[in-house]
C-alpha cells in the first residue's frame, strides 16, 4: 500500500467508527424511549450492544459501509414515533411555560414588606 492509500484507508475507517458510535448512541437513547423503566431498559440495551459487538471485527470497508446502511435503515424503521422529552427541555411540556417578561416591563417583588413610612 502506498502512503496515500494508507492515509485514505485510515480516514475512511475513522469516519466509519464515528458513524457507528453516533448510531449506537442514538439507538441506545431511543431504546430508553421504548422501555422507560430501567429494569426493562437494561436487557434491551444489552441486546443492542450484542448486535453491535457481533460485527466488531469486520475489517472490509465496503462490508462495514453496508452494515452501517442496514443498521441505519433498521434504526429508522424502529425509531420511537413519540420520543420522551424532558419536560423543561425544548419540546417538553413545561418549556417556556413561564416566559420572561418583555423588555421595558419592570418587575417589583414586594413579598411581605411592611410600609414604615
Amino acid at each position: 500500500m502506498s502512503a496515500v492509500s494508507t492515509a485514505a484507508y485510515a480516514a475512511r475507517r475513522a469516519a466509519q467508527k464515528e458513524k457507528v458510535r453516533i448510531l449506537y448512541r442514538r439507538a441506545l437513547k431511543d431504546t430508553l424511549n421504548w422501555a422507560v423503566h430501567r429494569h426493562l431498559f437494561y436487557p434491551d440495551a444489552d441486546a443492542l450492544r450484542e448486535r453491535f459487538e457481533t460485527n466488531k471485527h469486520v475489517e472490509d470497508p465496503d462490508t462495514i459501509d453496508r452494515l452501517i446502511e442496514n443498521a441505519e435503515a433498521s434504526y429508522n424503521k424502529w425509531r420511537h414515533p413519540d420520543p420522551y422529552v424532558v419536560p423543561w427541555a425544548p419540546g417538553g411540556s413545561k418549556f417556556h411555560r413561564n416566559p420572561t417578561p418583555p423588555a421595558g416591563i419592570e418587575i417589583v417583588y414586594d413579598y411581605g414588606k411592611e410600609d414604615n413610612d
